[in-house]
């Protein structure tokens, strides 16, 4: 077997996955322009991919191409049509990252809520080495406990950061965009009810037609202006200029982001203007990225093509 590992750098250099190799040969690529893949696809039997574009464009000179791995959970990135119609498989993996992710919003709700940067601000300004008070709680913070946590999105990961809210002693409530989970583990909302009650709100909901934008302004203007909107789940799903206006003006008291609508962040992305760190976090898509989330994602994608080479199915999208 020949297998192409598109985006080495997507899995980072701190990770082996020299145990490909027992598979064939493997050629390995730091990353991979659209414009590159269909000629270091040509003659392959496996493609490791995660944000390079596979589709009928890329696709149709590859003639012994017979799976797909992605090393990750979506898989917006592959034209699935085309792939069917081609006895192509594609395979993600799941469940890799839930752990950090979770602790990722409870990173970025913590950091916002207790103004952790203005303190820091305080300490290395050389301002409390000239206090007379041995403390100092301005600007002031709250608890989470006794606070309202909302979920839009409750699979794997919005349930580890229900599991985990309710141990900060937060009251959890859910929205259901698909209207699918019955779940009566954690209380079911309605949207208005969601925006109107959730001190902290966090998001871990896949992009569909229901969730693009659904942060929108006549969500923010519904929402309490001492709430702090978490996003770890896609960039669309927030309007951003609407966002931006929000904070801006009040109308939310902060936000922390790990994804954007363009990554890396677009030089004309409003929420670049806002500097204040209490009131805006952004991460760069690294939510997902600890160490043993990128080596757990790795081992699956082996595990992919070693239960399809078994003639298994397994993580099969198509």
């Amino acid at each position: 077997m020949k297998i192409a590992v598109l985006e080495k750098m997507s899995l980072g250099f701190d990770v082996d996955i020299s145990y490909f190799e027992e598979f064939g040969e493997v050629i390995y690529y730091d990353n991979t322009s659209i414009d590159q893949i269909p000629e270091r696809i040509a003659d392959v039997d496996i493609i490791i991919a995660n944000k390079a574009p596979l589709n009928e464009n890329t696709l149709q000179g590859a003639k012994n191409l017979k799976l797909i791995c992605e090393t990750a959970t979506g898989y917006n990135n592959v034209d699935l049509l085309y792939c069917e119609k081609n006895g192509i498989r594609v395979t993600n993996v799941v469940g890799y990252s839930t752990p950090i992710v979770a602790q990722h919003t409870f990173a970025m709700a913590l950091y916002l809520l207790e103004k952790l940067p203005a303190y820091d601000t305080y300490v290395k300004s050389g301002e409390y080495e000239k206090s007379p008070l041995f403390t100092c709680f301005e600007p002031y913070f709250t608890e989470l406990a006794g606070k309202t946590w909302g979920i839009i999105g409750l699979g794997n990961i919005g349930r580890k950061v229900a599991e985990i809210a309710k141990v900060f002693g937060c009251r959890v409530i859910f929205y259901s965009a698909s209207g699918k989970n019955d779940t009566t583990d954690f209380e079911r909302v309605d949207f208005d009810t969601l925006l109107a009650e959730s001190d902290v709100l966090s998001l871990h909901c896949p992009l569909t037609d229901r969730t693009e934008k659904i942060m929108n302004a006549e969500a923010f203007a519904k929402m309490k202006n001492t709430a702090i909107l978490i996003n770890v789940a896609r960039g669309p799903v927030v309007d951003e200029q609407a966002l931006y206006d929000a904070l801006t003006t009040g109308q939310i008291a902060a936000a922390g982001l790990d994804v954007l609508v363009k990554e890396p962040i677009a030089a004309d992305n409003p929420l670049a203007k806002i500097q204040d760190s209490t009131k805006l976090i952004i991460t760069p898509h690294m939510a997902w990225g600890s160490h043993e989330a990128r080596s757990r994602c790795a081992r699956e994608v082996y595990l992919n093509i070693k239960s399809y080479l078994a003639g298994e199915k397994r993580n099969v999208v198509i």
